[in-house]
């Protein structure tokens, strides 16, 4: 069960990295390649200007730093960490959704935390039995 945790922690983590470089395009901190600079979201439906998606980056900051936080509670054992992660990996959904075509995977990615959270209890009842 200790390499599950550790390695569900190390997930967390590495998504919660990836929201930083969201943070940095959209707040114009470094150019990426792979993720260019726009003020637009909703595949281009929506311009939010300079000042909002600065704040769509920040936002991105704040995914980043919950995922990177519950992983640590997760190691920690410490028992809120479920209700927060569910919290945190849905803001991720919608801020991923708003800017899917770059952002897809990320999309994958909170659909699977959010299965997992699911059927989590699920899965381990089976095994206890």
């Amino acid at each position: 069960m200790k390499i599950l945790t550790i390695t569900a922690s190390i997930v967390l983590i590495l998504h919660g990295l990836i929201h930083l470089m969201g943070a940095t395009a959209y707040m114009k901190l470094a150019e990426i390649k792979e993720l260019p600079y726009k003020t637009t979201v909703l595949g281009g439906r929506w311009d939010l200007g300079a000042s909002g998606i600065a704040v769509y980056g920040a936002l991105w900051a704040v995914a980043a730093i919950g995922f990177i936080v519950v992983a640590v509670a997760l190691l920690a054992n410490w028992s809120w960490w479920q209700p927060v992660l569910l919290g945190v990996t849905l803001f991720s959904l919608v801020l991923t959704a708003f800017d899917w075509g770059v952002a897809y995977a990320g999309v994958i990615v909170n659909f699977a935390i959010l299965a997992v959270l699911w059927l989590g209890p699920r899965i381990a009842n089976l095994f206890s039995r």
